[in-house]
């Protein structure tokens, strides 16, 4: 069969017209199909199919209209020309057949030079529509097999970029994407030490490319938070690893918020997101702008992650977002706009929660149409209570597999001790030991206990009694920036034993400093053993966790070296106590 040879279907209740029809087309180079009337018509359409079909108006049993309906009906999205063999001429018959399906007409007698030409013009509109009925298969297919592939690779990235702790009773967040993936990402980590880290970004684009570099960053915020970095320690591992990764032109627009619910205290970087803002009882909302560029922009020697410091206590609240809820528009195309959360946030009654005064505004405004952007917004309120508890390690074959009896020790010196935290490392070589991994929250306290004390207290000589007050908390913070700086000849020494026991194990930590000590004799905390709990304390809170957790704390020389001990045990085993004498508050236990 020749490119223009086309297969044709006529039907003329007269013999002779439907002859002299079929042998011209026949002639033309066309396959042609003939039938008597309307029906047969369609029935022949139905079993054989055609190209175009000609019909004539007015035959018995079931005239050309009705047939050019069912033929119509038949055909589905495919193009079938329908021509109407006529030597009708009233204006409203001829509209009727047009209304029924009809294409064109062909008058009696015909013309063969006009024939052709009819044929030809809807042989090139049926082929052209076919193309592009094709090239729509194409794309739906595609479009199919993109978001198949999108679907697959969120499912991915959800095992890798889980839900943390966004379900804690303490957070709301609120994530409109426009696509399965997109630009704006959320992950939430409690710490070991009983805080929580929070990462909201905002990459450039929509869709899968903006989302490229959303897999690297969770890995590395849950890897790290896990591991107890701090969010300074994380943001630099993230830009880091998004200058290498991602396209010129391509960056991450981030806030970093790290908390701590023991000291009351919160610490936010905010690199090109809008303003955040911290609500704190009995003053006004205060505002916590970008200070920093995007991350993936500037290379790791030029990056700063030093988070600022504020004290917070039970009861605030931070609020967090991306610039798609500035860009949420109005019917009449105007922006929410920074100006809009100020508003509201203004408005703001008594007992109304940030999140829900700004979500509600953000609805009002525009009237809960499609969202411009990828939107997110996010509030954390401040609880009376340490943190929220890492996730058991699965797998845990055996709580006594692994090293038992092991000796180390780790020096910090110089200007290290302002560069590098040792806490992460000093908690992995804890956490060789399988029964310990199930408490690394409590020995990470341990840890950064004794590390901050020895730090900010025994070498930096900063005094507890500034974080009383908002000013004094802010001047402690920017103290001990600078006096890190000026470190020069100090250092910290860990000095970790651990030992495998009948019903566990026992852990001693000795941390030095190089520092002049304090008098730890005459401390209050030293003199009192109650508990944790018994008053708004603010100074002394590290020993008073020292003093619960371990089984003694002992302090040696000018008050520069402190020991702990810290015993584990089974969940079988009996306490630990049973056959051996209970220690002495404060004193050795060998």
């Amino acid at each position: 069969m020749t490119p223009s040879c086309l297969r044709i279907l006529i039907a003329d209740d007269s013999d002779s017209d439907r002859l002299i029809l079929k042998t011209l087309l026949c002639r033309l180079g066309h396959r042609v199909q003939a039938a008597r009337d309307g029906a047969e018509a369609v029935e022949l359409f139905r079993r054989e199919g055609a190209d175009l079909v000609l019909l004539d108006a007015l035959m018995p049993r079931m005239d050309g209209m009705e047939a050019a309906r069912e033929i119509k009906s038949l055909a589905g999205d495919r193009l079938v020309p329908v021509i109407f063999l006529t030597s009708l001429s009233d204006a409203e018959d001829l509209a009727r057949c047009l209304a029924s399906g009809g294409d064109d007409f062909l008058t009696k007698p015909y013309n063969r030079i006009i024939l052709d030409a009819k044929l030809k013009a809807f042989d090139r509109m049926r082929r052209m529509h076919e193309a592009l009925a094709e090239q729509h298969a194409l794309a739906r297919e595609r479009n199919r097999q993109l978001l198949d592939e999108q679907t697959t690779a969120r499912r991915v990235f959800d095992n890798v970029a889980h839900t943390g702790c966004l379900d804690a009773a303490n957070i709301r967040y609120h994530a409109s994407p426009l696509s399965i993936f997109n630009g704006d990402v959320l992950f939430a980590s409690p710490r070991p030490d009983g805080g929580l880290l929070v990462f909201l970004g905002d990459f450039t684009g929509h869709g899968l490319p903006a989302a490229m570099g959303a897999m690297p960053v969770a890995e590395i915020f849950y890897g790290m938070a896990a591991k107890g970095f701090s969010g300074a320690d994380v943001l630099r591992e993230i830009n880091q690893k998004l200058k290498r990764i991602l396209p010129i032109g391509m960056f991450c627009c981030g806030a970093m918020l790290e908390v701590d619910f023991k000291a009351g205290q919160i610490g936010i970087w905010n690199g090109g997101l809008p303003e955040g803002w911290l609500f704190r009882a009995g003053a006004s909302p205060r505002p916590l702008p970008s200070r920093h560029l995007p991350l993936g922009i500037l290379p790791p020697e030029q990056f700063r992650a030093d988070l600022t410091a504020y004290p917070a206590s039970t009861g605030d609240t931070v609020l967090l977002m991306t610039d798609g809820v500035l860009e949420c528009q109005a019917s009449d195309g105007t922006l929410f706009g920074e100006a809009g959360v100020r508003r509201c946030l203004r408005r703001r009654q008594q007992g109304e929660h940030p999140f829900d005064v700004v979500f509600q505004a953000m609805a009002d405004f525009s009237h809960r149409a499609r969202e411009a952007d990828d939107l997110t917004l996010f509030s954390l309120d401040m609880i009376d209570r340490t943190g929220l508890a890492l996730r058991p390690e699965p797998g845990e074959s055996s709580a006594l597999s692994g090293p038992s009896e092991w000796r180390c020790e780790y020096e910090v010196r110089g200007s290290t001790l302002a560069e590098f935290n040792p806490l992460p490392l000093l908690l992995h070589i804890c956490m060789e030991v399988p029964g310990l991994r199930a408490r690394s929250g409590e020995v990470y306290l341990l840890l950064s206990e004794l590390y901050n004390n020895a730090l900010e207290h025994g070498i930096l000589r900063l005094p507890s009694d500034w974080k009383r007050s908002p000013d004094g908390f802010g001047q402690y913070y920017r103290e001990r920036q600078r006096r890190l700086a000026e470190v020069s000849d100090h250092g910290i020494v860990f000095r970790l034993h651990h030992a495998r026991k009948p019903w566990g194990g026992r852990l001693r930590v000795t941390c030095e400093d190089t520092g002049d000590g304090f008098d730890h004799a005459n401390h209050p905390v030293a003199r009192d053993s109650g508990p944790v709990g018994d008053g708004p304390r603010y100074a002394g809170r590290g020993l008073m966790l020292l003093k619960r957790l371990a089984r003694t704390v002992t302090f040696h020389g000018r008050g520069n070296c402190v020991e702990i001990v810290y015993d584990w045990r089974l969940p079988s085993a009996p306490s630990i106590t049973d056959g051996c004498p209970p220690p002495a508050a404060g004193g050795r236990d060998d």
